[in-house]
């Protein structure tokens, strides 16, 4: 089939728009926009993605006030009408790398903005992921993020939020390629071998999005148990990658990182971290940042099996060929605490643990400082996603 893409000289195949070089369900393309605010303690994050293979779109939009957690999530078939927009929903692409605009419309769930999305320095290109087991190619992605400056309102029930530069701050990826299988559109594991374990697992993740004064940019590392920084064969990639930026032009690639965190006492949940940075000419950085409010738990998404009330998830049908809309409202102040996805098997996990009862936030509304290699001081807000997994020796988790 034609779509309005074909109008434009991009292919990157033989065939139509319509078609994808691959049947695999884990195949999809999409955003993540982030937009919070550390004085309000609200972070709005809304994402959604596009699965050809399943022939959907689908997405989410959560709202969290200082641990108050409501999600709208929204859902159709794909092929019918092949633009960014689902429902009350939409995303407009106002100039490409620079400025977009994302809305949802008044609707039944409650929430509702209108926001438009102005980045403050270049989108950064991760290294490509790709990993495998089996020989079986299990990730195979690009993934592009960037700092911006918002502007809009947002509004729930009662509660209005006048959207500025001033006070708010946001974030964006775009990803597209094979990423994380989803359940229940991923090959029952009863039916094949063991995948074969690596030797040396992810323990430790930072992905950070800062806007700071005069300085902005993205960052992430990776380290095993020891506190090694590597390469895994795993979604998430390598070691360290990412640049700082003083405004539009002056751009520092990160060469080293080191951090030290604290969390809060008897849990895994980050209280504040300081990162030392040294960029490619010689640079020393150094990053302060502190949580303001629990972090956003993301398995109300519907990123994550039984993140929709019918058990699916962002890829699978929910029951309307044009519009599937649902909302759900959780007290997630303190954490870590009791969660359980719908419909969801006792034995279900992913990559995130989304099936384990006990689940806590691993994205972060910060404040954050920055003190640049010149002197020069910046205060603002990150986005610092962030988690471990299993036992971490420097941090002296088991």
């Amino acid at each position: 089939m034609l779509s309005p893409y074909d109008e434009f000289p991009i292919h990157q195949t033989s065939h139509t728009f319509a078609s994808i070089p691959s049947t695999d369900f884990s195949w999809d393309d999409g955003c993540y926009f982030g937009f919070f605010s550390p004085a309000e303690k609200v972070f709005l994050a809304v994402g959604y993605r596009v699965n050809p293979n399943s022939d959907i779109i689908g997405g989410f939009a959560i709202l969290n006030v200082d641990g108050k957690q409501h999600t709208t999530r929204f859902s159709r078939c794909w092929r019918r009408d092949m633009t960014t927009r689902v429902g009350p929903f939409a995303v407009e692409v106002m100039e490409p790398l620079r400025k977009l605009r994302v809305s949802l419309d008044e609707n039944e769930t409650g929430l509702s903005f209108d926001l438009v999305w102005t980045g403050v320095s270049p989108a950064v290109l991760e290294e490509h992921h790709l990993a495998e087991n089996r020989m079986r190619r299990t990730t195979d992605q690009s993934r592009y993020c960037q700092a911006g400056e918002p502007s809009g309102f947002i509004r729930f029930g009662e509660q209005h939020w006048q959207v500025d530069p001033a006070g708010w701050s946001c974030a964006r990826d775009h990803s597209w390629g094979l990423y994380a299988e989803r359940r229940p559109l991923s090959p029952d594991p009863r039916w094949l071998p063991p995948k074969i374990v690596q030797a040396h697992q992810r323990a430790l993740r930072f992905w950070i999005i800062l806007r700071a004064g005069p300085f902005s940019g993205f960052f992430h590392l990776h380290e095993d148990a020891d506190g090694v920084q590597r390469d895994f064969s795993d979604v998430f990639g390598t070691a360290l990658g990412g640049s700082l930026f003083a405004g539009w032009d002056s751009k520092f690639e990160i060469a080293t990182a080191r951090h030290e965190a604290v969390y809060q006492p008897g849990t895994r949940l980050l209280s504040k971290v300081v990162m030392a940075i040294t960029d490619t000419q010689g640079g020393n950085w150094k990053l302060e940042f502190e949580a303001v409010a629990p972090p956003w738990i993301a398995q109300t998404s519907g990123y994550f099996p039984g993140g929709w009330k019918d058990g699916g998830n962002v890829h699978t049908y929910h029951g309307s060929e044009e519009l599937a809309l649902e909302s759900d409202s959780f007290d997630f102040s303190i954490q870590p605490i009791d969660y359980r996805p719908y419909q969801a098997e006792a034995d279900t996990t992913d990559m995130f643990g989304a099936g384990s009862s006990k689940v806590q936030g691993m994205v972060y509304l910060c404040a954050v400082k920055v003190k640049g290699p010149d002197g020069t001081v910046g205060q603002g807000a990150a986005h610092v996603e962030h988690w471990i997994n299993g036992r971490y020796a420097p941090y002296g988790f088991e």
